[in-house]
């Protein structure tokens, strides 16, 4: 079965940067939807962002205009760039990828924005 491993995360004071990545042991970009979510404490886990096999993208609004979900097919890879971090984007951030009855997880990894 296919296994995704995030990383990338990390500590970032407010108004930075950062790069998370999924890579995925198997072929996820071509035929299965990726999603990246988070999950703050206290709080539901919740999707930010979505690539479909075919390269469609979506965002939640709360992320809009500052965060980018990319993909490198020859990787096997999804991207999640993250710009203009506030303390809210604090939580751990995980990457799904589903197709049919597969739904694959990855462990999750940490996002804290702070100063």
């Amino acid at each position: 079965q296919v296994q995704l491993v995030e990383s990338g995360g990390g500590l970032v004071q407010p108004g930075g940067s950062l790069r998370l990545s999924c890579a995925a042991s198997g072929d996820i970009t071509s035929f299965y939807t990726v999603y990246w979510h988070r999950q703050a404490p206290g709080k539901q886990r919740q999707w930010i962002a979505v690539i479909t096999s075919g390269g469609s993208t979506d965002y939640r609004d709360s992320v809009k205009g500052r965060f980018t979900i990319s993909r490198d097919i020859a990787k096997n890879t999804v991207y999640l760039q993250m710009s203009r971090l506030k303390p809210e984007d604090t939580a751990v951030y995980y990457c799904n990828a589903g197709r049919g009855s597969d739904d694959l997880w990855g462990q999750g990894t940490q996002v804290t924005v702070s100063s």
